[in-house]
């Protein structure tokens, strides 16, 4: 019945995904919103241009699941935490062979689908592709981006630095805390993820973690970055020979002050300690709640840029992937064009959990660009 249904577009992300869309969706495409709450989203379908159509149903109730996921050819879903609300939405999808979209950044979650709904999609030809928004879609397509500037069949090399300005909404910090307050579990998960995979045959694809230092490349100290990044970028280059016979990864926070890395690295790993006492979760969860977000304005003023070092072959290549409000206004516009991607452009033959880079590539990257976000040789 329909090209595209947004499952939670009553959130923050959501809203800004939908009035994306309303306004992108080409001429006689059908769409949808989906949520538990009919009142929320008929408010959000009448300040919409072409009123698209809703749907009721609930993360709780898989009938319901299953009803959206047989309606359409591309699910979109911003209802995170994903580890406690995404698993019966990406099992409904598998099963009826639905591409699925969202935006999560929680390792444990992707680790988990993988290992219960991989085979069935791609038995169904689902193609289940999480982290594409901000999380990790510049770093997944700017790498790949990269790797296309560099000569085929040799061993290359890659370095990523992210530099960004923005604000957090409610939804994003209980994501943040609740991944912390899991390690133990998505460790384990991440284990048995790995000797069910295997490695690529013949191709060696690792990732490389460096300790803090200033570089005077990108002119900042840099920090390892504990973020499910680096982990998309490796298995888009153990899926693609593009990547060469061997491939090296290594991603990076690059921040200007000292004393500002100094509290970036306290910060994290203070967040991380306090995750794991329960009461004192539930304090920090009760401080932002989820459907806040960062007004317009301070929307406007937000900013990220991603500089990627590749070489191999004895040439070696810079490049930059750029654009605005990192969280939100980018995240929607990336979430957004990787679901109109995958309804209607012609994309390699993929199946089962794959990366953007895998699934979609140059045909993702070129409609970022008529987008407005930067992918250019430095």
């Amino acid at each position: 019945m329909y090209d595209l249904v947004l499952f939670g577009a009553t959130g923050f992300t959501g809203r800004l995904t939908a009035e994306y869309l309303a306004r992108q969706l080409p001429a006689g495409a059908r769409w949808a919103l989906a949520g538990r709450d009919r009142g929320k989203l008929d408010a959000v379908r009448s300040s919409l241009p072409g009123e698209p159509d809703v749907l009721v149903a609930d993360v709780t109730d898989p009938a319901s699941l299953r009803a959206v996921a047989e309606s359409t050819r591309v699910v979109i879903t911003t209802v995170g935490p994903y580890i406690h609300y995404g698993d019966g939405l990406v099992a409904a999808c598998a099963r009826a062979g639905t591409d699925y979209v969202d935006l999560t950044g929680e390792p444990e979650f992707v680790d988990r689908t993988y290992l219960r709904h991989h085979a069935t999609a791609v038995e169904s030809g689902a193609r289940l592709v999480h982290a594409c928004g901000f999380d990790s879609v510049p770093y997944d397509l700017g790498v790949h981006f990269t790797v296309g500037h560099l000569p085929e069949g040799v061993p290359l090399a890659v370095e990523g630095f992210v530099t960004a300005s923005g604000t957090f909404s409610g939804g994003t910090f209980h994501s943040a805390v609740t991944a912390f307050s899991r390690w133990r579990s998505m460790a384990e998960v991440a284990r048995r993820r790995r000797s069910v995979e295997g490695r690529p045959s013949g191709r060696v694809v690792r990732g490389k973690v460096g300790a803090p230092r200033y570089d005077r490349r990108v002119g900042a100290w840099v920090l390892p970055a504990p973020t499910i990044d680096p982990q998309v970028v490796l298995r888009s280059a153990a899926a693609l020979d593009r990547y060469g016979p061997e491939f090296t990864y290594s991603h990076h926070i690059a921040v200007r002050r000292l004393p500002v890395a100094v509290g970036v690295v306290g910060g994290v790993g203070a967040l991380m300690g306090l995750a794991q006492v329960p009461p004192v979760r539930r304090w920090l969860l009760d401080r932002r709640k989820p459907g806040s977000g960062p007004s317009e304005a301070q929307r406007a003023r937000s900013w990220f840029k991603v500089l990627f070092y590749g070489e191999g072959g004895g040439k070696r290549v810079v490049t930059e992937v750029s654009g605005g409000d990192p969280g939100y206004g980018e995240t929607a516009k990336m979430l957004g064009e990787s679901a109109l991607c995958l309804a209607f452009d012609s994309l390699p033959e993929t199946s089962g959990q794959v990366t953007t880079a895998v699934a979609m590539g140059d045909a993702l990257t070129e409609r970022l660009v008529k987008a407005g976000i930067t992918f250019r040789v430095r």
